[in-house]
């Protein structure tokens, strides 16, 4: 016997219930069968976090594709897995060892760091599985995939080795970004520019001559004199920590005001080092003063000047940011307060011109929120171009479908078209240990394994190395993720296994719009080189998450709400609606709590049309030679009419569905539940107070509830299970439940149930401006023929509370009229109309009605209007001019009656 249905629903009492359910029958679990494959990589959180709302979207949005094509026929298999996010993961190590045990990382060996290290992922990385599965997410839990798991580690390897021996793979000295605080190198897409307030600082460079020269008393330097300039040049820079650095000055060869110092030298102020004056046309006159500092080894522009004119690179910072040997002032400073250091020596030496205040863009890293420094260091790199070309082929014949297309397709393009070789080293310890083995004189040789370096070293250099030390560095996270659809069906350490055979490529990735060039582009890269195949056949891009205010959702901020203690307050289900309600396709989305709180709304309007439908008791149907009563005509109706509702919004929903409007789909269900269902079609067929509904109509009610179910599970799983199992006795479990497909919609009944809808809320409409109580009893004439009405009589009668309705051909006296489609409806009653009132709400009505006409009329008086928009559309236009029409008569007849 079930127990007794709740007030409410109250969630915490199913979803554990339903979730283990699940799991414990294995509907999660996916194996190769006869079954076409639905295949989904979840996008790889950071072992380091938990779910924020942006991955709350992300797998919500999976979870509603994964569920709908399980019950769709398929083989759903949705591999989870996790990221070992190599900077933040090992910034997070690194701070726990500090705080918790007072120990630096420089105090151990790479062997007991990474030991912690994999005790902090076994203590914490079990946080984010655990959200998912509060969230109701049905992954194959037996898939689950780490990308430092050993198979994973030893792809990743194979991989770079194979692109080495290719030619695809070098090691270079070259301009980099570079993290101060990870102190690693970051590649051009992990650094997040923003415009900042900062200043323009105007520095005197004192200029030497060859010729006739004179002594600078303040700096005894020897400097020009010319009749027709000044001693100096000045530069404006916004970074004067890194002067000590500069190894020319630049000026534009058309600027006339600078003709006169061809082969002139200048003296770097605070270290007085003698630099020459370098003409090239990349500076800008316009700039500043139209002279720039050429700081090679701090500039990434600068870099490029340097190599074009042979300029040596200094580089005066460390790797944690603080100032090096080489900047010869300031030595162990952090670079800010050299700034600050730097700008007072200026000042004190009469070299500061002046400051003023300048917007420009900086580089932060996304994993410290540093600033980023450009720096020339010695890394491994990914040639990308031929790649790149193969990537963007995929997407562009349609191989690859974006979604939604017309937002990201071009931004797509755009990157690979413009595409820089990929910095691929890192300076850190947790992560795939770079395969490159060096001997004593720097030689070195990539091999999977050192055995194998040994090897190669003596094939290549033709001597047995005396011991072989392993490069110190990492791969970037980027490197392995981009190996995630094929690695984690073993793809890369067994090819050809039954698994990739099946599952690849993968049926959709639902991923961030912000890793389109991290992780997007690159995966679709390895699937070619690979897989020689796409690694996905659609990519659908959701929005960024904001809070109401518009911000981005950050722990920065505080604005970012906790996934548990959401679920907690309104429950998984609700959740769920809250923020995919929230998400028109590929746009950013504005959440707060409020939607959530709709969601939990939903929930109990469902519960209650639930509690309601079991109240009901059942009369048998009559005999079939015996007319049936009126009643019976009218539940037919309603049965018929949401028969046809239903199967034409689940055409509607499955269009919705192949073009990834998830958001869409969850309205239009939404709608036919709340407002077709629960406000219309129940009421239609509700019985009288104690009084029994034909048993076949109830049977058809409770099929067309477990349908509604069924449209609902994939968003809203736990509620609908649930409810699916209090509804009748089931002998399956809705998870699994097969979806039907539509059938044909009769259009002649859904438009008289429109139209019945129109009358009811009409009619409504009539008793709020008049003041006559829902309970009053009125009496109804309609100006039409009664065949059209008897479908729908008894329910007009019923929701409109009238005992009769009488068909008349001409106006009734002393009653208020009202058109609906095309009809005329008199409403008399017994209660005393305040006909001044009445008189007044009429006037009011019958202006809005001439206003809208006007404004319609207008519309169709334009030719270029009506020569240029659809004919359907102009055919609109000129039915509301018809109905406005009818609606001013009928307005101008009910105040004729008052009068």
């Amino acid at each position: 016997m079930s127990t007794p249905l709740s007030k409410n629903f109250l969630p915490d009492t199913v979803e554990e219930k339903w979730y283990q359910h699940w799991m414990d029958k294995g509907y999660f679990n996916s194996t190769p069968d006869d079954r076409p494959p639905y295949a989904v990589v979840i996008p790889p959180p950071n072992v380091t976090g938990v779910l924020h709302m942006g991955h709350t979207l992300n797998e919500t949005v999976q979870d509603v594709l994964v569920r709908k094509a399980r019950m769709s026929g398929f083989n759903a298999c949705w591999v989870p897995g996790s990221d070992h996010a190599s900077i933040a993961t090992e910034a997070k190590v690194v701070q726990m060892l500090e705080k918790e045990k007072g120990i630096s990382k420089h105090q151990l060996t790479r062997e007991e760091f990474l030991k912690h290290a994999f005790e902090w992922k076994e203590k914490y990385g079990g946080i984010i599985y655990h959200q998912i599965k509060k969230l109701g997410c049905s992954v194959d839990w037996n898939r689950m995939t780490f990308t430092m798991d050993d198979h994973y580690y030893k792809a990743v390897i194979k991989v770079f080795v194979d692109l080495f021996n290719k030619g695809m793979i070098y090691r270079g000295a070259r301009m980099i970004n570079w993290d101060p605080a990870a102190q690693t190198a970051l590649s051009d897409e992990e650094v997040e520019y923003k415009d900042v307030q900062g200043k323009l600082y105007y520095v005197k460079y004192l200029i030497k001559d060859d010729g006739s020269q004179m002594t600078d008393d303040s700096t005894k330097t020897t400097v020009i004199r010319h009749p027709s300039s000044v001693n100096y040049i000045v530069i404006a820079t916004q970074r004067p920590e890194t002067i000590m650095g500069d190894t020319a000055v630049c000026v534009n060869p058309n600027d006339e005001r600078y003709q006169h110092l061809k082969g002139a030298k200048v003296i770097v102020p605070l270290v007085n080092r003698e630099v020459p004056i370098i003409f090239d046309e990349y500076v800008d006159p316009a700039f500043g003063t139209g002279a720039l500092k050429v700081t090679p080894a701090h500039d990434i522009n600068d870099y490029n000047l340097g190599l074009k004119h042979n300029l040596p690179a200094i580089d005066t910072l460390n790797p944690d940011g603080t100032l090096s040997e080489a900047a010869e002032v300031f030595v162990g400073m952090d670079r800010f307060e050299a700034r600050k250091a730097a700008i007072e020596k200026l000042r004190e030496e009469g070299l500061l011109v002046k400051e003023e205040e300048y917007q420009t863009r900086l580089g932060f890293s996304q994993r410290t929120a540093a600033v980023v420094e450009p720096r020339i260091s010695t890394q491994w790199f990914v040639k990308m171009r031929d790649m790149a070309g193969k990537a963007l082929d995929a997407v562009a014949s349609g191989e690859v479908k974006i979604h939604p297309e017309e937002r990201f397709l071009a931004t797509y393009k755009y990157w690979l078209e413009n595409v820089k070789d990929w910095c691929i080293s890192r300076q850190l310890w947790w992560g795939q240990r770079i395969p490159a083995w060096y001997d004593e004189s720097g030689r070195f040789v990539v091999a999977e394994t050192k055995e194998e370096a040994v090897k190669q070293f003596e094939a290549a250099f033709n001597t047995q190395p005396s011991s072989l030390t392993q490069d110190e560095d990492v791969l970037d996270t980027w490197f392995s993720s981009w190996l995630w659809p094929i690695e984690v069906f073993n793809g890369i350490t067994q090819p050809d296994n039954e698994d990739i055979r099946y599952y690849y490529p993968t049926s959709v990735l639902v991923t961030g719009q912000d890793i389109i060039f991290f992780w997007v582009a690159r995966m679709i890269m390895a699937g070619e080189e690979y897989m020689n195949e796409k690694p996905f056949e659609h990519v659908y891009f959701t929005g960024m998450v904001r809070d109401k205010q518009g911000r981005k959702m950050s722990k920065q901020l505080g604005n970012s709400p906790d996934l548990l203690e959401l679920i907690q307050k309104f429950g998984a289900d609700a959740v769920r609606f809250g923020i995919l309600i929230s998400a028109p396709a590929g746009n950013d989305l504005l959440f707060d709590d409020s939607s959530c709180e709709q969601g939990r709304n939903f929930n109990n309007k469902i519960w209650n049309a639930l509690k309601l439908v079991k109240m009901w008791t059942l009369r048998q149907a009559q005999d079939d030679n015996q007319l049936a009563s009126g009643n019976e005509q009218s539940e037919n109706f309603a049965v018929n009419w949401f028969e046809n509702r239903l199967n034409q919004v689940k055409a509607e929903v499955e269009g919705l569905y192949k073009g990834f409007r998830l958001s869409e789909a969850l309205k239009t269900i939404y709608s036919l539940i709340w407002d077709d269902f629960c406000s219309w079609y129940l009421e239609w067929i509700k019985p009288g107070f104690e009084q029994p509904i034909e048993a076949s109509v109830y049977q058809k009610t409770v099929s067309f509830f477990e349908q509604l179910m069924q449209l609902l599970h994939p968003f809203m799983p736990f509620v609908t299970e649930e409810i699916y199992h209090r509804l009748k006795q089931q002998t399956d479990d809705l998870c699994i439940k097969q979806i039907e497909p539509a059938d044909n919609v009769d259009e002649s009944v859904l438009k008289q149930g429109d139209l019945l809808k129109q009358i009811i809320t009409g009619i409504r409409d009539v008793r709020a401006r008049n003041n006559i109580k829902p309970k009053d009893a009125i009496k109804l004439h309609v100006q039409a023929e009664k065949n059209d009405f008897d479908p729908i009589e008894n329910i007009l009668k019923k929701q409109a509370n009238t005992n009769e309705i009488f068909f008349v051909n001409e106006a009734v006296p002393n009653s208020v009229a009202t058109v609906i489609g095309g009809n005329k409806f008199f409403v008399e009653t017994e209660q005393q109309l305040d006909t001044l009132v009445q008189k007044e709400t009429l006037q009011k009505e019958l202006d809005y009605q001439k206003g809208f006409l006007l404004s319609v009329e207008k519309k169709l008086s334009n030719e270029r209007f009506v020569q240029n928009a659809k004919p359907e559309v102009v055919e609109a236009e000129r039915k509301k001019g018809r109905d406005a029409q009818e609606k001013i008569k009928a307005l101008e007849e009910s105040l004729a009656n008052l009068s």
